[in-house]
């Protein structure tokens, strides 16, 4: 699987002195107000630095320990940022990512600070305008590699067992069907790739050899058990979680800390159960409706992307919404 609207962490998390946080007592502090924000393309604070731009998040400097990330409501597909926001979207993959970083605890701890975002951004009305979207965390030393899980038979890893009989070296049963439920959850890691271009599969023994044994291993046992947790919890709710990606720092004292987002829409492929069938492509909740409309399209997947129809936009904001509703309903 190619998860190529994930921006690269590597160029967002940089080392910085530890402190350690409070524990993390939940995300009440962090929930949308009751008036949503508007919709953004792209964030500008007066008094914060930004130090990163990626395919959705907006990535501010705070301190010497701490960061704001800002997730917009911008949408990429093929490696290209479309020009239209899909309204909502970064206050859904927000509030996603924070019900399972509370949920999770027990597995990994995570990048989310007590940070206050009152303090971070002061001035109330820039405050308002990202209070639904935006987080205040630790800064970590990020990991280069994205750790995939897969439940199920979809995407680049399908591809790859057609050509193969294996996903990153992994070897699966024969006769397996395009979103076939495998056996156990695999881990099949990623490179993580520049801006426009695409991660690639590798195989286990390449990220032994990028960040060694102990802590490799650290980060497929990780990444397995986080898998099997929310996809465990999702099913009772109606949601088929058929792989998703983590990405991981480290703390100064080589702990591992789950970053970035976890399981959202833009970093899992969630599938409705009512509607699964193995042997062709389920619908999700995602940004696959985007990706067939643009499939129609004489565009040949190179900036500057196309418009999109407002009965796209207003569908792939309600598939986004349906995800958040299904979850933490």
């Amino acid at each position: 699987m190619r998860l190529q609207h994930c921006e690269p962490a590597a160029a967002r998390y940089v080392t910085s002195p530890l402190r350690v946080p409070r524990p993390n007592r939940g995300t009440a502090r962090m929930t949308a107000p009751h008036t949503p924000s508007p919709p953004m393309h792209e964030s500008h604070l007066g008094g914060l630095k930004r130090i990163h731009q990626g395919k959705v998040r907006d990535i501010y400097d705070v301190d010497a320990s701490h960061m704001l990330i800002i997730t917009t409501d911008r949408l990429s597909a093929f490696d290209v940022v479309l020009p239209d926001p899909i309204p909502g979207k970064g206050h859904v993959l927000t509030s996603i990512s924070n019900f399972w970083f509370g949920k999770t605890r027990h597995i990994v701890p995570n990048h989310l600070s007590d940070y206050p975002l009152e303090r971070a951004v002061p001035d109330a009305a820039e405050r308002a305008l990202i209070a639904d979207r935006a987080i205040v965390v630790r800064k970590l030393k990020a990991l280069p590699v994205e750790a995939v899980v897969r439940g199920y038979l979809i995407g680049s890893g399908w591809k790859d067992y057609q050509a193969t009989g294996q996903v990153c070296g992994i070897e699966l049963p024969k006769g397996l069907r395009m979103a076939d439920r495998l056996p156990q959850p695999i881990f099949t890691p990623s490179t993580k790739a520049a801006k426009g271009h695409h991660d690639e599969n590798v195989a286990f023994d390449a990220i032994v050899a990028e960040i060694g044994a102990p802590l490799a291993a650290k980060v497929r046992d990780t990444a397995i058990a986080l898998y099997r947790f929310a996809a465990a919890y999702a099913l009772e709710r109606g949601i088929i979680i058929a792989d998703t990606k983590f990405e991981f720092g480290v703390d100064e004292s080589g702990a591992l800390v789950l970053i970035d987002e976890a399981i959202t829409p833009d970093s899992a492929r969630f599938w409705p159960v009512d509607t699964y069938a193995p042997g062709s492509s389920p619908p999700s909740f995602d940004k696959q409706f985007v990706r067939d409309y643009l499939e129609t399209l004489d565009w040949n997947k190179t900036a500057p992307g196309p418009k999109l129809p407002a009965d796209v936009i207003a569908k792939t904001a309600e598939k986004y919404r349906e995800a958040l509703r299904r979850l933490t309903a």
